[in-house]
């Protein structure tokens, strides 16, 4: 249930995303409206600045639930959900919202050569970095090398086919999708768009790691997004000043499964189908749209800052590399 309540804030701080990013909202007296809720596993808010915006924000809550619903790889009989379990035989897809973005994401995994992959999702569940419809991990053991082989066979985006009547077809029948990194850039793009229409001038919203800001503080100062030092679960690390920009932040230290000891993080080589072997710990990337920068954090953190460049400049987007 959406619940909604009214901040008098002096100097706020609030946790975006585990370990991720921390937002100052608004340094000064005044009121804050602000509506949150879990939905994409995630803890999501959004804040607006005035009695009269606040009114937009149960239905932000209410457009999160049906993305979840239609996007969610662990909902019943969503898009991603009917994809996966009979994509095989071909789907017809509910909304043209989940084909657009099958596009798009198809679009990144055909730029980076398959670096960043949407049919990464088998590897997922064998390491554990997914869960079931119950909350519980797929996986509680380390996956063998056999495994990992035999799965990596059906690891290629080249397996999903878009159809011209709104379908998918999966080329492979083990092949699975997961639009994990791109989809909440999206559903926050489409937060701001609504309450753009509706005369928003100064809000911020945060779906996890994806931070969206409308327009600048109501003082007319920028907003100012703290990054989590990925060291250091208590501090902040650099911070950027935007108006009207998307941040979204994307860490190895963001999501990880230990065995035996050893900690291995979420980001996966779809190539050697182990964690991939990078030195950048964490990607903040500045840009207007948070579905481009939410690709883009997970191609910066993979590809490196060097190889990172050509495409950042293409989707006139900035990096902070950490």
């Amino acid at each position: 249930m959406v619940k909604k309540r009214i901040l008098q804030i002096l100097t706020v701080l609030i946790v975006l995303s585990p370990l991720i990013v921390l937002a100052v909202l608004y340094k000064s007296n005044g009121k804050a409206y602000m509506s949150e809720g879990y939905y994409f596993d995630t803890y999501l808010t959004v804040t607006v600045y005035s009695l009269k915006d606040s009114e937009y924000l149960d239905e932000c809550m209410k457009m999160c639930e049906r993305y979840d619903t239609l996007l969610g790889r662990n909902k019943h009989l969503s898009d991603i959900d009917c994809i996966n379990e009979v994509g095989y035989e071909g789907v017809a897809l509910q909304s043209e919202e989940t084909y657009y973005l099958l596009e798009r994401a198809l679009e990144f995994c055909e730029e980076t050569d398959g670096a960043v992959d949407i049919t990464v999702a088998p590897l997922s569940d064998i390491w554990g970095f997914s869960h079931d419809s119950m909350g519980n991990p797929t996986a509680t053991v380390k996956p063998t090398d056999e495994m990992i082989k035999d799965t990596l066979k059906s690891v290629n985006y080249k397996n999903v086919k878009l159809t011209e009547d709104n379908g998918v077809f999966l080329l492979d029948e083990n092949t699975k999708v997961d639009l994990g990194f791109i989809a909440k850039g999206y559903i926050a793009d489409k937060i701001k768009e609504y309450l753009v229409e509706n005369g928003v001038k100064s809000a911020i919203i945060s779906l996890g790691g994806n931070v969206v800001v409308i327009g600048s503080k109501p003082d007319g100062s920028d907003f100012k997004i703290g990054i989590k030092d990925p060291d250091n679960s208590e501090g902040i690390i650099d911070s950027v000043s935007v108006k009207d920009k998307s941040v979204v932040t994307s860490g190895t230290y963001e999501r990880y499964v230990e065995y035996d000891g050893v900690k291995y993080h979420h980001i996966l080589d779809t190539k050697t189908g182990y964690p991939v072997d990078t030195d950048v710990k964490s990607v903040t990337v500045i840009s207007d749209s948070s579905l481009e920068g939410d690709a883009l954090s997970t191609v910066c953190l993979i590809l490196g800052e060097e190889k990172s460049k050509p495409i950042l400049e293409k989707y006139n987007a900035t990096a902070i590399f950490h």
